[in-house]
């Protein structure tokens, strides 16, 4: 097991930045702040610009690329998900289920379906939903008991990872899993590794042969941020021997959508060292 040396593109103290997303030119990373989307470019990364959409609601940190490479998706503070140029501009609401929030993880390979996070307004667990990119009707995925959580395909479409505490002992004992994409039900969900540790997010390189997750210490519930977390590299050809770890102080914000270069070469991040300081790297 090695450790990965990690680069700080940027760093800031007035604003904190979240959840990259790593463009199809491969120069530019899209990330939230302050309830807007942002394009930092690597040529000039200090000097981010706003995408500014009319009359969009505060965005949160979970947010996907359009495959076609020219969109994105983004869940905003309304609970609803939108769908909008990268140059900013116009955009459409893709969502119309009320009383119900949507977190969106996930879009298909295809462009055609998205992956998301569906709270209703009990607050209940996450349970994982897909709907069409479009709009229209939702389908909500039986993955078995407790909460559900990041949830987007393989590279090739087959897959749905995420992470679930369908098998916790105790309340926030989160753990990696898949379900096939084409007609998924709880009796096809696969674990991916046993662990004693909290583990988010998994997240798969776009050639599909390695994959990054969160890591939180065990005994943690939900994925709280500014606490010591590491993230884990590992071939998805066996989950359980990480490839590397890199510790860091971050957790909410760190990563919570897929930020693999196009390349499958490397992928972005976010750490918190200390109170206001969000450098991207």
């Amino acid at each position: 097991m090695a450790s990965l040396s990690a680069t700080v593109v940027a760093e800031f103290d007035r604003m904190s930045f979240e959840a990259p997303n790593w463009g199809a030119d491969g120069n530019t990373l899209y990330l939230n702040g302050a309830g807007a989307l942002w394009a930092f470019s690597l040529d000039s990364p200090l000097s981010p610009r706003r995408v500014a959409y009319e009359g969009l609601p505060d965005l949160n940190n979970d947010h996907v690329l359009d495959p076609r490479g020219e969109a994105i998706y983004m869940s905003a503070n309304d609970g609803h998900i939108y769908h909008g140029p990268l140059a900013g501009g116009g955009h459409r609401r893709v969502t119309d289920e009320q009383d119900v929030r949507h977190y969106l993880h996930g879009v298909s390979p295809d462009g055609e379906r998205l992956g998301f996070v569906q709270i209703d307004g009990s607050g209940g667990p996450g349970r994982l939903a897909l709907i069409a990119s479009d709009g229209g009707p939702v389908t909500v995925v039986d993955t078995g008991a407790g909460h559900v959580d990041g949830p987007e395909w393989s590279p090739d479409g087959e897959w749905i990872y995420f992470n679930t505490e369908r098998w916790a002992s105790k309340p926030g004992h989160a753990q990696l899993a898949r379900v096939p994409s084409e007609n998924p039900s709880a009796e096809k969900v696969e674990r991916l590794i046993s662990t004693g540790t909290v583990d988010w997010f998994p997240h798969l390189s776009p050639d599909g042969r390695l994959a990054v997750y969160l890591r939180y210490p065990a005994g943690t519930v939900g994925h709280p941020g500014d606490v010591d977390v590491e993230l884990v590299v590992v071939r998805t050809s066996d989950w359980s021997a990480p490839l590397a770890r890199v510790p860091l102080f971050g957790g909410q914000g760190t990563i919570n959508v897929n930020s693999w270069s196009p390349d499958s070469g490397r992928f972005a991040f976010v750490s918190y060292p200390s109170p206001g300081g969000a450098p991207v790297r």
